[in-house]
């Protein structure tokens, strides 16, 4: 049976203490020299709870040394210290990889225009960073598992069958899998990236987070679309954001065949070119096709991103139709009818003669 005395009971709590004293005044001197060094201030912060907890232990461990107990205490404590110990150093470097993607997460700012570069390594600090936190989290539980000798031996007991429960699990496990495998090699393929425009199922929006078997896209109008990460390995998609976020818009319209194309070519370019939000690439007009009551004329102007573009494309058109209706309403398209010639005789359509003027007269010997 163990027992404590007095004077053991004291020597555990000066060590105690001692490591919450030795820890705090290293603390403070690291806090110091950070300042006057490259030492990132995040970094320090996130270390503060688990090395103070794993001093106390390594100081618990050794005031409990001065303590006689007996073989059952000594194995649960043991047992327990490794597992605790296996705890906070997994805790420990769970804190430093936060720290860490903060740290790069800072230096890949995609609120800039030109955010290419930034976006592609936020993808990669995103997915690498969950993939680390799987296998530290497996290693942990592992580690935390063979301290306990009990299970280690029900482990060797369940290698036999190891080969048929790893089987099934696999054919389960099957989706989950691929997605995370398909998460991996996104990493390093980079089809997608965060903040990419991308049309996926029908569906405008952007990708607003990358997690490692599924992608959430935020659409134009708020909703979230869950995609998982095999489908952008597997399916065709847009992304208009591959290699620039500059994009090309259209703007349609269509005129009367009589319009005088390049007076309204000209107005055209002039719209995008008073328009803070054109980028100052393309700004052109063309005819791209020709009907026997309209043409259709193709404008193409550019912008920094897909969000701009289509604002842009709205205020181009709207100025556009605005300059056909009050300055060429002669260009706006109009509905023609046709005159045929009979044997001898004009064949029209009366009825349609009498809505366009009633003071068109029937011609002579026309049949009621």
């Amino acid at each position: 049976m163990t027992h404590i005395t007095p004077m053991a009971a004291m020597s555990i709590a000066i060590a105690v203490a001692a490591a919450f004293l030795i820890h705090w005044a290293l603390y403070w001197i690291a806090l110091r020299v950070a300042k006057h060094s490259k030492i990132e201030p995040v970094l320090l912060p996130a270390i503060f709870q688990p090395t103070r907890w794993l001093v106390v232990l390594l100081a618990l461990g050794a005031g409990l040394k001065s303590i006689k107990v007996g073989p059952g205490t000594e194995d649960i404590w043991s047992i327990g210290a490794r597992m605790i110990f296996a705890l906070l150093v997994g805790w420990l470097i769970f804190r430093v990889m936060r720290a860490g993607k903060a740290m790069l997460e800072e230096r890949a700012d995609i609120s800039v225009e030109d955010n290419l570069k930034a976006r592609r390594r936020r993808t990669k600090i995103s997915i690498l960073y969950r993939i680390c936190q799987c296998i530290i989290g497996f290693f942990v539980i592992a580690m935390m598992l063979i301290a306990i000798p009990g299970v280690r031996t029900i482990g060797v007991s369940l290698m036999a069958s190891a080969g048929l429960a790893a089987l099934a699990v696999g054919a389960a496990a099957q989706p989950a899998l691929k997605n995370l495998i398909a998460g991996v090699q996104m990493a390093f393929s980079e089809p997608i990236r965060l903040d990419d425009v991308v049309i996926v199922e029908g569906e405008w929006g952007r990708v607003e987070e990358i997690r490692l078997t599924y992608v959430i896209i935020r659409i134009w109008d708020d909703r979230r679309m869950v995609v998982p990460v095999s489908y952008f390995l597997e399916k065709p998609f847009q992304n208009w954001t591959t290699k620039t976020s500059d994009l090309l818009g259209t703007v349609f319209l269509y005129v009367d065949p009589t319009a005088d194309i390049e007076r309204i070519r000209t107005r055209f370019v002039e719209a995008v070119k008073a328009n803070g939000r054109w980028d100052g690439r393309v700004a052109i007009l063309q005819v791209t096709d020709h009907r026997a009551d309209a043409l259709e004329l193709r404008g193409l102007l550019s912008a920094r991103n897909a969000g701009i573009a289509f604002d842009l494309r709205c205020e181009v058109r709207e100025a556009m139709l605005s300059f056909l209706r009050t300055e060429m309403p002669e260009a706006l398209v109009r509905g023609r009818q046709r005159v045929e010639a009979g044997e001898g005789l004009a064949r029209l359509d009366v009825a349609g003669l009498d809505a366009i003027s009633p003071e068109i007269t029937r011609p002579s010997g026309a049949a009621e």
